[in-house]
């Protein structure tokens, strides 16, 4: 496992596997579950919306990315304007990029050495056999309408390695991609009121460094005590933004 994200080939996969590909320079991250013969099935608004803000930050941070295809891909039949619980061939889903692998049962150190939020948890990821039946059913079922915070692909892909479900759908979702977006401003607002207590800048970024840390640890599917193992099969009546084909 590296240090800061866990980069892998395709022929170490097996089917289950949480996966994911770094985008538009390490800004974001796509996630998906790989179900085998280099498929993959994965959430998503259409290729080049992954991020799902709604705003001006689509477009640059979209433009900064990988060209898009305009034709159908010959390989598994995807087409470019696919959206919501979609299966591609890899290629489709890396989309140029490199392959990582989601880490489960990771330790507290290891969390804490990434960075970046979006590539490891400290929960215990569910049988392999288990997590593809939650994915070939939300393929044919939906996962409910995208949103960046609350229900994005880390989301999707957290929920069939996991089971676990945000008791409150205007909470955050799983996504420790999502901490990585609000989680650096959050901490700097709430560490300023130390910083006249600190003697140097030095004491004050490692306090926003600490409340960082902190969020990132609290918010984690793992420990946190606002989530629950709900059924694949009844999560439609406790996704209440409605699920979707």
């Amino acid at each position: 496992m590296g240090y800061l994200s866990n980069r892998v080939d395709e022929a170490s996969l097996q089917p289950g596997d949480h996966i994911y590909s770094w985008r538009s320079g390490y800004a974001y991250a796509h996630h998906g579950i790989y179900i085998g013969e280099s498929r993959v099935i994965h959430f998503t608004r259409g290729r080049d919306q992954e991020i799902g803000t709604n705003t001006f930050l689509d477009t640059i941070i979209s433009s900064s990315g990988p060209a898009p295809s305009t034709a159908t891909c010959e390989i598994c039949g995807n087409e470019p304007n696919s959206h919501g619980v979609i299966k591609s061939c890899l290629s489709c889903f890396l989309a140029g990029c490199p392959l990582y692998r989601f880490e489960y049962s990771t330790s507290l150190a290891t969390f804490f050495v990434k960075i970046r939020g979006g590539t490891c948890s400290l929960a215990i990821a569910d049988d392999p056999e288990l997590v593809l039946h939650r994915a070939n059913y939300l393929l044919e079922n939906g996962f409910g309408c995208y949103h960046i915070f609350r229900n994005n692909c880390e989301d999707y892909a957290i929920y069939c390695k996991t089971g676990l479900l945000v008791k409150d759908r205007t909470a955050i979702g799983r996504s420790g991609q999502a901490i990585s977006f609000i989680g650096p401003p959050v901490a700097a607002i709430l560490s300023s009121p130390f910083r006249f207590l600190m003697s140097s800048p030095w004491g004050f970024a490692l306090s926003t460094v600490g409340v960082y840390y902190a969020s990132k640890y609290a918010a984690d599917v793992g420990i946190r005590n606002d989530v629950v193992k709900v059924a694949v099969e009844d999560l439609a009546i406790n996704v209440d933004v409605g699920l979707e084909r």
